[in-house]
C-alpha cells in the first residue's frame, strides 16, 4: 500500500510542476515516429492522436528528437506534449500538408484568414485541447506569404471554431505567416510562450474569454500580438473579454531573440512587432484589458476600427516602450469597409490609457488619435503618460496639412510626417488628458499638441517642450 501511495504522490507532484507522467502517455515513438529529423513522422503522430482520442483522450507525448512533419490533426480531449529537446519541424514537401478547404467566404478578409487546414498543426470544431511542453515548433518549410493554388502550408498552429484551448510553455521559431491563428475560439489561454518568427506571432480572431500572459514575441516583419475580428465565420463576431499581461514584443532581427544577441543589422529596416487591434475589424473589440507590457525596437500600440467594428471598453496600463519606429500610440477609426454591403462605419469609444513611458520615438510621427469627418472617437482618457521623442522636426513639417485618407489601410505611417511632434488629435468628441508630458531629444520646430475638430477637451497638468516662438498647444476648429 505504501508503494502505491508513493507512486500516486510522484505522479501528482509531476503534474503539479508541469511535468508529464510519461509512462501513462501515448508516446509517438511507440507509434513509429523516428525523431531523426529526416524521416517524415506525420503518420505516427496522427496515429498516436487517433489512439488517444479513441480511448477518450490523453497526452500524446513527443520525447526529445526532431520530428519532420506535415499536417497534424488535433482532436478533442487531447494534450500534445512537446518535451524539452523535442522539435516539430515543418517539412517543405507540399504533399505532406492538407489542401485548402472550402470555407464560408474568401471575400471580406485576407487570404490566410480564409483557410485553416493548410497548416502544420490544426484543429476544427474541437474542445478541451492543449499544446504543452518546453519543446519547439519550427515552421522551417512553411510559406511566409499567401500563395493561392499552392498546397504548401503557411501557418504553424491553427484553431478554428473551438473551445477550451490551452497553449503553454512552447517555443515557436520561423513560424510562417501565423505562429498561432485562433478563429472563433472560446475560453483560450496562452501562457509563457517564446516566439522568434518571420511574420505574425499570434492572431486572435473572433474569440471570447481569452487570457494571454508571460509571452515574449519577436516579430520584426509583422505584428506580435494582434486582435482581429474578421468575417471568416460567415458573420461578424466580436473579439471580447480579453486580457493581455506581462508580455514583451520586439522587432529585432529574426533569430537573434532566441539566440540572445538582439541584433539590428540594418537600423533603417522596417520593424513591426507591437500589440495591435485590427486591421481586420468586422465584428469589433469589446472589454479588453492590457497591462504590464514592454515594447522594444518595434512599432507602438495600435487600436484600429476600419470595417464597421465597435471598439469599446478598453483599458491599457503600465506600458513601457523603447526605440519606437512609428507612433507610440495610434488610434484610428476609418472607413475601409471591407464587409457586406450596407455595413455602417464603426465606433471607437470608452478607451483609457494610463501609466505609459516611451523613450526614443521616431521623429516623423506623433501619437495619433483620429477619426474621420462625421465619425468622431468618443470618451478617450489619457493619464500619466511620459514620452521622449527623438525630435528634429522642421518648419515645413509643422506647416503640413494631414490628409483624411478615410478608406486607406490604417498604419501610423499612412499620413506621412505629422505637424505636431507629441500628440495629433483629430475628430474626437470628449477627450481627457491628465499628467501628460512630451519632450524631444533634438531641437524640433513643431508644436507639442495639435487638436483639430475636437470637442470637449479636458487638460490637466499637460506639458510639452517647445522651441521659442512655437505654440505648445494648437487648436483648430471645434470648441
Amino acid at each position: 500500500m505504501r508503494i502505491k501511495l508513493t507512486i500516486v504522490a510522484c505522479l501528482l507532484t509531476a503534474i503539479a510542476f508541469g511535468q508529464t507522467p510519461v509512462k501513462t502517455a501515448f508516446n509517438v515513438k511507440s507509434f513509429g515516429a523516428s525523431g531523426d529529423g529526416k524521416t517524415t513522422d506525420t503518420k505516427a503522430i496522427n496515429s498516436a492522436i487517433d489512439s488517444a482520442a479513441g480511448q477518450g483522450g490523453g497526452t500524446v507525448y513527443l520525447p526529445a528528437g526532431n520530428y519532420l512533419c506535415g499536417s497534424i490533426h488535433l482532436k478533442s480531449n487531447i494534450s500534445l506534449y512537446i518535451d524539452q529537446g523535442a522539435t516539430i519541424i515543418a517539412t517543405d514537401e507540399p504533399s505532406a500538408y492538407d489542401p485548402e478547404e472550402q470555407t464560408v467566404n474568401t471575400v471580406y478578409q485576407d487570404y490566410g484568414h480564409s483557410h485553416f487546414h493548410n497548416s502544420l498543426i490544426w484543429g476544427e470544431n474541437i474542445h478541451d485541447v492543449s499544446i504543452l511542453g518546453t519543446g519547439t515548433i519550427w515552421g522551417k518549410g512553411l510559406l511566409n506569404d499567401y500563395k493561392k493554388g499552392s498546397q504548401l502550408a503557411n501557418k504553424s498552429l491553427v484553431f478554428y471554431k473551438c473551445r477550451n484551448v490551452l497553449i503553454k510553455d512552447v517555443t515557436f521559431a520561423h513560424a510562417g505567416w501565423f505562429a498561432i491563428l485562433a478563429t472563433g475560439v472560446d475560453n483560450l489561454t496562452i501562457d509563457n510562450l517564446k516566439m522568434d518568427t518571420n511574420r505574425d506571432g499570434m492572431d486572435i480572431d473572433c474569440c471570447r474569454n481569452v487570457h494571454i500572459s508571460n509571452c515574449s514575441i519577436n516579430s520584426p516583419f509583422d505584428d506580435g500580438i494582434c486582435l482581429k475580428s474578421t468575417f471568416a465565420l460567415g458573420f461578424a463576431r466580436a473579439t471580447e473579454n480579453v486580457t493581455i499581461t506581462n508580455c514583451i514584443v520586439s522587432g529585432f532581427d529574426e533569430g537573434s531573440f532566441l539566440a540572445g544577441t538582439y541584433l539590428t543589422a540594418d537600423s533603417n529596416a522596417y520593424r513591426t512587432g507591437r500589440i495591435k487591434f485590427g486591421t481586420e475589424s468586422n465584428g469589433g473589440f469589446i472589454n479588453i484589458a492590457i497591462s504590464n507590457c514592454v515594447f522594444d525596437h518595434c512599432q507602438g500600440l495600435a487600436l484600429e476600427s476600419e470595417d464597421g467594428a465597435l471598439l469599446q471598453d478598453v483599458t491599457i496600463s503600465n506600458i513601457t516602450m523603447r526605440d519606437i519606429v512609428s507612433a507610440p500610440i495610434f488610434m484610428r477609426l476609418g472607413a475601409r469597409m471591407r464587409g457586406p454591403q450596407g455595413t455602417a462605419v464603426g465606433q471607437l469609444r470608452r478607451v483609457s490609457l494610463s501609466n505609459i513611458r516611451v523613450y526614443g520615438s521616431n521623429p516623423h510621427y506623433a501619437s495619433i488619435i483620429t477619426g474621420i469627418p462625421g465619425h468622431n472617437l468618443q470618451d478617450i482618457e489619457l493619464n500619466n503618460i511620459r514620452i521622449y521623442y527623438t525630435g528634429g522636426g522642421t518648419v515645413a513639417q509643422a506647416a503640413k496639412k494631414v490628409p483624411e485618407l478615410e478608406k486607406n489601410y490604417p498604419e501610423p505611417t499612412m499620413f506621412g510626417d505629422i505637424p505636431a511632434y507629441g500628440f495629433y488629435v483629430r475628430h474626437v468628441s470628449g477627450i481627457k488628458l491628465k499628467d501628460i508630458e512630451v519632450s524631444y531629444l533634438n531641437a524640433d520646430a513643431r508644436p507639442a499638441f495639435i487638436f483639430d475638430d475636437v470637442n470637449s477637451i479636458e487638460l490637466q497638468n499637460v506639458k510639452g517642450q517647445v522651441a521659442k516662438g512655437v505654440k505648445e498647444i494648437e487648436r483648430i476648429g471645434a470648441d
